[in-house]
């Protein structure tokens, strides 16, 4: 069961969502967009400018095609939209292989492809999107968008285990890359966006094997921490970051709640906190050898976030919650923007504020907004 919520950071929560609402989203429709390519920028330096372009991926413009959807509706942003319609038309120009289905990874500064390889990881947010966008606008062409991308992952990028390679050639053939843990969990993420859109047997039957397969071949038996890499991996490690994430999707999924992986994050999530958090500033630590001793104390602000976010479905939290909303607010959010990362003494070490990381602020905050009522 969630926690109680409290009144006390209902003006919090408005803050952070005016915050959003009025400054970062018009970030990415002013100086963040170019209009030529119908695209965002990669990043924003301190003062708002585009950092000078060295790339446009495929991921970056499906996680902007999410924070737009999930604007779609609500009151004041009638810009949402025609900003995802737009959104959603560049995935499919600029990304899009005609040659051998899929989406490339990333173009040129001119529009080009660049990198024309396959990643997992780009397929996934490109699923989590368009499930996302279709349930807003329900047009058959982004279904069949949807479909196209479900169907190459399972035909693709299955390795008939429940797991699937994190990265192919153009042309599909084998890169021998593995299975990697963070492809996979927002493959996860993907597959639950589709079943809350609509009912799939096929997607359902994928999640399970899945969850199942995650529990099998990156779980640590001793903590439940998910790693990074398969078991037996050289240099492996685990992120605090990814143990919040995973466990927000499996306890916030009736499907997955209750399946021998989701007792393994409810664990992970223990330990996370124990050796990852600092309990008085709440700030996260990056990477965590399974010792939990640390492997770089960079604190990044998608796992405040997913920590934040989690702490909304995990019980006796309130006071925790309390603490990470304050410090997500002082030590990460400022009136120009976002810090992107701080460093271990809490200064700011990234000033720069790339196009991907409003979904992370998107998803926190709608997961405070339906905790808090």
């Amino acid at each position: 069961m969630p926690i109680a919520p409290s009144s006390a950071n209902k003006p919090q929560l408005n803050a952070v969502l005016t915050h959003f609402n009025d400054l970062i989203v018009p970030l990415w429709q002013g100086p963040g967009w170019n209009a030529e390519l119908a695209l965002p920028y990669e990043a924003l330096d301190a003062d708002h400018r585009p950092l000078p372009p060295q790339r446009y991926r495929a991921m970056a413009c499906a996680r902007q095609l999410y924070v737009f959807a999930s604007l779609i509706g609500a009151p004041g942003k009638d810009f949402a939209e025609e900003r995802a319609a737009t959104l959603f038309r560049s995935l499919q120009r600029h990304f899009h292989d005609a040659e051998h289905g899929g989406w490339f990874y990333s173009i040129d500064p001119h529009g080009q492809p660049l990198d024309k390889r396959k990643d997992l990881y780009t397929h996934a947010f490109i699923i989590f999107a368009c499930a996302h966008y279709w349930a807003k606008v329900r047009e058959p062409l982004v279904e069949s968008v949807l479909n196209a991308a479900l169907e190459v992952v399972a035909e693709r990028f299955a390795t008939g285990d429940g797991l699937y390679e994190a990265v192919l050639e153009r042309n599909w053939s084998s890169l021998k890359s593995g299975p990697l843990q963070n492809p996979l969990m927002h493959l996860a993420e993907g597959f639950l966006a589709t079943l809350a859109v609509r009912e799939d047997a096929a997607v359902q039957q994928a999640l399970l094997a899945l969850a199942t397969a995650m529990q099998q071949r990156f779980i640590e038996r001793q903590h439940g921490v998910m790693m990074e890499k398969p078991l037996g991996a050289v240099d492996n490690w685990f992120e605090p970051g990814h143990q919040f994430e995973w466990f927000f999707l499996l306890e916030s999924s009736p499907l997955l709640r209750g399946t021998a992986l989701h007792a393994s994050l409810s664990r992970a999530f223990a330990y996370a906190e124990q050796t990852g958090v600092d309990n008085l500033s709440g700030a996260v630590s990056g990477m965590l050898a399974l010792d939990g001793s640390v492997r770089d104390a960079t604190q990044r602000i998608w796992a405040q976030a997913e920590y934040l976010r989690a702490l909304t479905l995990r019980p006796g939290s309130a006071a925790v919650l309390e603490r990470q909303l304050l410090a997500l607010q002082q030590h990460f959010l400022h009136a120009k923007g976002w810090n992107e990362c701080l460093d271990a003494k809490g200064e700011v070490s990234r000033r720069d504020m790339p196009s991907t990381t409003p979904y992370h602020l998107a998803t926190c905050y709608q997961a405070l907004s339906e905790f808090l009522g």
